[in-house]
């Protein structure tokens, strides 16, 4: 009995506790730019349109009030669901702007006129190119490496050599192989396992992870963040693995 009880808990947890509860996680650094920079980092969203998770996301984002809103994929869950992502996009405001960058899902399931549909939800598209988002700050948002090649190259070619880079992309793998190129990057892909064993780890993860499944990892002078993302993937369930809004704060340098 109590061993069905343990089950009945940990399913009640996971299919509808755990996938709704965002945790929102905060982060500072101080890096050579001219003035503070507060980043929402948002991936694998998944969304179906606006439900409890989405309402509580754009909540908890009014409450953060960030300067800049990036994506790092997989903000759809199937060919159809591009209309119930835009319901979200829509939605999401910051005086920086809202940067997205392609995920596996949107490389399987590619919109035609899709930088239209970005803009006219008031989003700035990344497909293997770079943008000054401020004279000291650029952002570069490479596709998805893991599925589908990227054009390396031409992502960043004629980045100034004084600013600070940002990269976007989506499976985090790709770090091993660019992270001399930017001095800070963002993905997703993992989930942080989505279902985590207690004393194992994730039960499963996908191809493109390598072992960057979750939080801060550096090479040389770069740093990346592997967000746990907010939305599922497979099956509605999330165990030991809260969805994640993470915040990091840009602080310039002391002199």
């Amino acid at each position: 009995m109590a061993l069905v009880a343990l089950v009945m808990v940990c399913a009640m947890d996971g299919f509808f506790i755990e996938p709704n509860w965002i945790e929102v996680t905060h982060h500072s650094m101080s890096v050579p730019i001219a003035q503070p920079l507060k980043i929402a980092h948002l991936t694998d969203l998944h969304t179906k349109g606006i439900g409890f998770r989405e309402r509580r996301l754009l909540k908890l984002l009014d409450e953060e009030s960030p300067d800049l809103i990036v994506i790092t994929g997989d903000t759809i869950s199937s060919l159809g669901s591009y209309e119930q992502e835009s319901q979200l996009l829509r939605r999401l405001h910051a005086p920086r702007g809202v940067w997205l960058v392609r995920g596996n899902w949107e490389n399987w399931y590619t919109l035609r006129n899709e930088s239209d549909f970005y803009r006219v939800n008031g989003v700035h598209f990344l497909l293997n190119r770079s943008a000054e988002l401020r004279p000291d700050i650029w952002l570069t948002g490479i596709n998805d490496a893991a599925y589908t090649p990227a054009d390396v190259a031409r992502a960043f070619a004629n980045l100034p050599a004084n600013s600070y880079r940002i990269a976007l992309f989506h499976s985090p793998a790709f770090f091993s192989q660019s992270a001399n190129r930017y001095d800070l990057a963002f993905a997703g892909h993992s989930h942080g396992g989505q279902v985590r064993v207690p004393f194992w780890g994730p039960l499963w993860l996908p191809a493109g992870v390598g072992p960057y499944v979750h939080g801060w990892f550096a090479s040389g002078a770069s740093r990346m963040y592997v967000s746990r993302g907010i939305g599922t993937t497979l099956l509605p369930v999330r165990f030991a693995c809260r969805p994640e809004l993470a915040i990091i704060t840009l602080q310039p340098m002391a002199n």
